[in-house]
């Protein structure tokens, strides 16, 4: 870590999983990354705690002409989260954020395809799932993958990132189980800018890195001295 922020991805996924050494060697426990910036993180996590690594594909619901603001988010299996607050005090018309979600949902199809490929989705009843992203801004994500991720009945949702604004990760305590962020800085102004290196995480990286952590797993610290397992 440099300063209050993260060198990059990786790192940062080493500083969450330190605030998440309690699911440790737990088997009830599975890591669902975010692609595509979740997935470097999720993948330290993951790799920290001896956990299965998978992916849960969401996408950005973009304000036209702003699209890094979100006014909603859509995820695997049809669900569909929207910031009517925002729709209705920026003038949308309900045309445009159906012709939005329409082409978001060809790209998370296409993402789905390119990251699974013929590998069944896992099963989740009865487990504790870790859902990681890079950061949360609006959470308008977050959200989406969490109210996704309950129909399909897990003992517990925790949503987890480096870094997150603090009323985000507050608000997402009600949706979650839980919201582990392992900074919450006050004024909050963006991910990125937490970050020394936050280049795009390209698709051939996630494909890498989901192929690396279907090898052996076994707990260790981040810094890949001591096991966070007990026993």
């Amino acid at each position: 870590m440099t300063g209050s922020g993260f060198r990059d991805r990786h790192d940062a996924g080493r500083r969450l999983a330190e605030e998440l050494r309690e699911y440790a060697g737990r088997k009830d426990t599975i890591v669902l990354a975010l692609p595509r910036g979740g997935v470097p993180v999720a993948y330290e996590v993951a790799r920290a705690l001896g956990a299965p690594l998978d992916v849960f594909v969401v996408r950005k619901l973009g304000v036209p002409g702003h699209e890094e603001f979100a006014m909603g988010a859509i995820a695997s299996g049809g669900t569909r989260v929207l910031d009517e607050h925002t729709i209705h005090s920026l003038g949308i018309p309900r045309g445009e954020v159906e012709r939005i979600t329409r082409d978001e949902r060809r790209e998370l199809e296409r993402r789905d395809a390119v990251y699974r490929g013929n590998r069944p989705f896992p099963k989740l009843m009865g487990k504790t799932v870790i859902v990681v992203d890079d950061g949360l801004a609006t959470g308008a994500t977050m959200r989406a993958a969490v109210v996704a991720l309950r129909q399909h009945e897990p003992a517990a949702v925790i949503a987890a990132a480096p870094v997150g604004a603090r009323a985000t990760c507050a608000a997402l305590k009600w949706t979650a189980n839980d919201c582990v962020c392992a900074v919450c800085p006050e004024p909050f102004y963006g991910v990125g800018l937490w970050y020394d290196d936050f280049a795009q995480t390209t698709d051939e990286e996630v494909q890498e890195l989901l192929e690396m952590a279907r090898g052996p797993r076994r707990p260790e610290r981040p810094n890949g001295t001591t096991s966070f397992a007990t026993a």
